[in-house]
């Protein structure tokens, strides 16, 4: 089966394909290597744009997906965006169901693509978004991608994602990255343990009641039905000041201006290496910093310190 189903449209020929690098300055010691996966290379900015292709051009080889629908999905952002953008590419309309307390942005960048944003029901967060896209899903004319639940979303990382990293650096140990959906840990975890069984895949989370971008917490009782946990070999809980601190660190060490996931991702892959004497480890940066300037963090040091931080979602 080809890395990607087949479409005449070009810019799916500009999604994956994205940059692995090096994070010397990040490394604890001589034999032990950072690389850093960069997915804001991708056409929205983001990792999402791998599965919103895959699963809106499945369901349309599976007849569930047809000229006049109209796509609708639960989203903390960046999945909305990335299939607002091939809804609008391929003729149909999307209608996205947000948590009511994620970033103002979200509505913005998702609007600009094209969609309908619906928020979700009060003091419900992601289960609430994901049960009011199901409602509206129920209503003829509509198509539910249903991004935690679709295999089709492990597929692609297994396909692209995963099968990219072995490309460029067989020699992996670890691979770290955002519990999010689980597709992405899930899919390349499959992937790179083909390769090589002794493989670890390390999981970062926020801490319970936290609301950091992209990521979800387990202990907050929802478990995205397409996460292994068994492949798991472990789990790195991470407060937003931590993002927010480790956000800037990587701008200002390595010049990558990540987003507050990328932050996550490489304060538990910090975490993590100090247990290695040696090794390759890859880490997943799922988006840009652009998405967040209006936070300040880069301008403010004291972001970080700044009182309800953790009630917000960074995306």
């Amino acid at each position: 089966m080809s890395a990607w189903p087949a479409s005449s449209d070009p810019l799916l020929a500009r999604i994956g394909n994205t940059p692995l690098v090096e994070l010397p300055a990040f490394s604890p010691r001589p034999g032990v290597r950072l690389y850093a996966k960069l997915e804001w290379f991708n056409p929205t900015g983001s990792v999402k744009d791998r599965i919103a292709w895959f699963m809106v051009e499945q369901a349309e080889r599976q007849g569930l997906l047809r000229r006049g629908m109209t796509l609708v999905e639960a989203t903390t952002g960046n999945t909305g965006i990335a299939l607002s953008l091939a809804a609008r590419r391929k003729g149909y309309r999307a209608r996205v169901v947000v948590p009511e307390n994620a970033m103002f942005e979200i509505r913005e960048l998702l609007e600009a693509h094209g969609a309908e944003v619906v928020e979700g029901p009060a003091g419900e967060g992601t289960r609430g978004a994901i049960g009011r896209a199901r409602d509206i899903a129920s209503g003829p004319g509509y198509y539910l991608p249903d991004q935690f639940s679709n295999p089709a979303n492990v597929l692609a990382h297994y396909l692209t994602t995963g099968a990219e990293i072995l490309q460029d650096l067989p020699q992996v140990d670890v691979f770290v990255a955002g519990v999010g959906t689980g597709g992405t840990i899930t899919g390349v975890g499959r992937r790179l343990r083909e390769h090589n069984p002794r493989v670890k895949l390390v999981a970062v989370e926020p801490h319970l009641g936290n609301q950091l971008q992209g990521l979800k917490s387990l202990q907050d009782g929802f478990i995205p039905p397409i996460l292994d946990l068994a492949q798991l070999d472990g789990k790195i809980l991470v407060y937003a000041r931590e993002a927010f601190f480790w956000t800037r660190e990587l701008a200002r060490r390595q010049a990558l201006f990540g987003g507050l996931s990328s932050g996550a991702v490489l304060y538990g892959a910090l975490k993590w290496a100090e247990r290695m004497e040696q090794g390759n480890m890859v880490l997943l940066f799922a988006d840009g910093g652009w998405k967040y300037l209006s936070t300040g963090l880069w301008r403010s040091p004291q972001m970080d310190e700044r009182q309800g931080l953790d009630d917000t979602v960074w995306w």
